[in-house]
């Protein structure tokens, strides 16, 4: 299945040789050749992937990272490191990265390391299995949403699908077509369909958020859903 892939690289060559292999390989390409550009689409952009080099300038690997896991603890990453960096390859690596490829690197290995991450991807899950918004707790194993009280809300597995994708992204916003993308898997610039902000509105209902005022899903005009 194509994915998107982010490639962070300093050096023209390199990076336009890793964009030319990834797009014969069929996946689509962002990319960024310094640190600064590389942090704000690292942070902001819709990926299933990012190939990262750790000496970049104005804001480096390390510090794209350590925002990475902070804020989308969930992105796969792969390092691209120079043959003669052990230690920054080994840094990268409890910093939270997939994988590394060491410079010069073949295409096959490249695209099989890339594939093999992002096989590994969709079975990455939330760090915590319960999820505690106002007074509900939404077990995500069972589907449910726990309330005080004592009431059980039952989510649907889209549902479900949808507020694990929001929590996973917590402190950002989500588009409406990165989610039709990364839950429904579709296309969403070719999709006309409500059916993100039904499963939304739904949500909001079983959390008890209130509709006129959402506290715990709240919309961000034109840029999407974000969990609070």
């Amino acid at each position: 299945m194509a994915s998107t892939i982010l490639v962070i690289e300093d050096d023209a060559a390199i990076r336009r040789g890793v964009l030319d292999a990834l797009k014969f390989a069929g996946h689509t390409t962002l990319e960024a050749g310094d640190g600064d550009t590389g942090m704000k689409l690292a942070l902001g952009a819709h990926f299933d992937l990012i190939l990262l080099d750790l000496v970049l300038p104005h804001a480096s690997g390390f510090d794209i990272l350590k925002a990475l896991r902070r804020d989308r603890p969930g992105t796969p990453v792969i390092i691209l490191s120079a043959r003669g960096e052990e230690n920054d390859r080994v840094r990268g690596l409890r910093l939270g990265a997939d994988d590394y490829v060491v410079k010069p690197f073949s295409v096959r290995e490249l695209l099989a390391r890339v594939e093999a991450v992002l096989r590994r991807a969709p079975e990455r899950q939330p760090a915590s299995e319960t999820l505690t918004l106002g007074d509900a707790t939404v077990d995500f194993g069972q589907s449910v949403a726990c309330f005080g009280d004592g009431a059980r809300e039952q989510l649907s597995e889209r549902e479900r699908d949808v507020l694990r994708y929001l929590a996973l992204n917590r402190g950002r916003p989500v588009s409406r077509d990165e989610l039709l993308q990364r839950v429904w898997h579709l296309d969403g610039r070719h999709t006309e369909t409500r059916t993100v902000d039904m499963h939304i509105a739904n949500l909001r209902a079983k959390l008890r958020d209130d509709a006129d005022s959402p506290r715990m899903i709240v919309t961000l005009r034109g840029k999407g859903y974000q969990l609070a």
